[in-house]
């Protein structure tokens, strides 16, 4: 079973700067162990051990375009064909200022 991965840029050096990646696994915890062995450091990236093994808090994956938080999270079932994109969160802005 193939499945494509896209890696955001800051998660690049963990595959040798590819854009996208092969990976297999029934589900998407077993897709992150399956890409661990070979971009070695990148499920730790993802999978938060201190929150039960769940997608870390800023870290959006996405399959098919679908949000996996809104399907069965790191259990979501995968499918031969299947894209899933990792989006890391992205926060920021000027703090509100106040003029009297």
């Amino acid at each position: 079973m193939a499945i494509e991965v896209r890696i955001p840029t800051i998660l690049r050096t963990y595959t040798d700067g590819a854009k996208a990646v092969q990976g297999t696994g029934d589900t998407l915890s077993d897709l992150f162990a399956d890409l661990d062995t070979r971009h070695a450091g990148i499920r730790e990236r993802l999978v938060d051990p201190a929150a039960g093994n769940q997608l870390r808090r800023f870290v959006n994956v996405y399959l098919n375009d679908e949000d996996v938080r809104f399907l069965d999270g790191i259990s979501t079932t995968l499918s031969d064909g299947d894209s899933v994109t990792i989006l890391p969160a992205v926060a920021g802005g000027a703090p509100e200022t106040h003029t009297a």
